[in-house]
């Protein structure tokens, strides 16, 4: 389907019981695009991923933007295109970055986004920004209970319900005031009513998926409790998703997590950057969240409503529950099942339903 069909959707369910409103994005053509971004001079360049590269720029009345450029003009990256476009003029919350535009020139597909001054948080956990310790616990909690909200929106209020598919640290960008926006909706699927998964070719990143999506493509609001659970125990440890131990073994956040969890020693779990300063029942409350969410059952999984109310420690009765959960009871042993499932059975699993090889973007560790 072309974009242009698919957009004008778009135009219609914005009219639909909105006719008094009028939208907040708008087109943008390719000159005014490359005026801002200086012809997208490498050094404007934000960051690159494989759906091609951010840049930042400056529109004529000074406002600063980031412009996401597609690598390569296809029907696959046309469709991912106008899916991102789709569900960002359709969603409007704090916590979701906001569409300012487009451009579909020729074969060149722009999208155009604010621009998020403290980068991702990804650069601070790891990338350029990893030195400044920028990222006290407060803005930690914050970046937690913000992005779990934004994430919430979409499965809970957006119409219909969207599943994001690749929640991750460089998918969280923070604002000039270190608040969460949740960004990246190439890969999003919308959910149809009554349905609880869809069935869907595997993409995402490597670590962050959910096994039951890694192997059998079902993709549900879960998955991206999943991902959002793994997010948070990175969030508060600054520890990638799977580390490296030595040539031939690698292990992922949860199986070196939960121990610790279960013998109650979370301050092991904590960023040493932080140096102690964190409130030790938020950082208990965010470490058993994140365990809950990002086990292997889906059925155990909490909604992302009840992960915010979780984490803003809204009940203690929910939270005295959770510590008493028998995941934190038992030392677990070493899933090596899950490990590998998440490395490799997407592929078996894909080819075994003679569909395409699944999309999986690989992290370094």
């Amino acid at each position: 389907m072309a974009f242009s069909s698919i957009f004008c959707c778009v135009k219609g369910s914005d009219r639909k019981g909105q006719a008094k409103k009028q939208p907040t994005w708008r087109v943008f053509s390719l000159k005014e695009l490359h005026s801002a971004t200086n012809n997208f001079n490498y050094d404007n360049k934000l960051g690159e991923g494989s759906f091609g590269s951010v840049y930042w720029g400056q529109l004529w009345d000074g406002s600063q933007i980031a412009v996401k450029r597609l690598k390569v003009w296809s029907n696959k990256a046309e469709m991912e295109f106008a899916v991102e476009v789709e569900i960002l003029a359709r969603v409007r919350h704090k916590n979701l970055l906001s569409l300012r535009g487009y451009c579909a020139e020729g074969q060149e597909r722009l999208i155009v986004y604010d621009y998020m001054p403290n980068l991702s948080l990804l650069s601070h956990l790891h990338g350029q920004h990893s030195a400044e310790s920028l990222l006290d616990w407060k803005r930690r909690m914050n970046i937690a209970i913000g992005s779990a909200e934004g994430i919430a929106y979409l499965h809970h209020h957006a119409t219909p319900h969207i599943i994001h598919r690749d929640i991750k640290a460089s998918n969280v960008l923070l604002d000039s005031d270190f608040q969460a926006q949740v960004a990246d909706f190439g890969f999003a699927k919308f959910i149809p009513d009554g349905a609880t998964h869809v069935t869907t070719r595997v993409k995402g990143t490597l670590g962050y998926l959910a096994p039951e999506y890694a192997m059998l493509g079902k993709a549900s609001e879960s998955c991206d409790v999943y991902s959002f659970g793994i997010l948070l125990l990175e969030l508060a440890s600054s520890k990638k998703p799977i580390e490296k131990l030595n040539d031939t073994v690698k292990r992922t956040i949860t199986d070196w997590a939960l121990p610790l969890a279960c013998e109650g020693k979370f301050s092991e779990i904590a960023d040493p950057r932080l140096n102690t300063n964190y409130v030790e029942e938020d950082l208990k409350r965010v470490v058993l969240v994140a365990l809950i969410c990002a086990q292997n059952r889906p059925e155990k999984r909490p909604t992302m409503l009840e992960v915010i109310e979780l984490l803003k420690g809204e009940s203690k009765e929910k939270f005295t529950a959770l510590q008493n959960d028998e995941m934190f009871k038992i030392p677990p042993a070493v899933d090596d099942d899950a490990l590998s499932g998440a490395e490799g059975s997407a592929d078996s699993a894909a080819s075994e339903d003679k569909e395409p090889k699944p999309e999986i973007e690989k992290v370094e560790v």
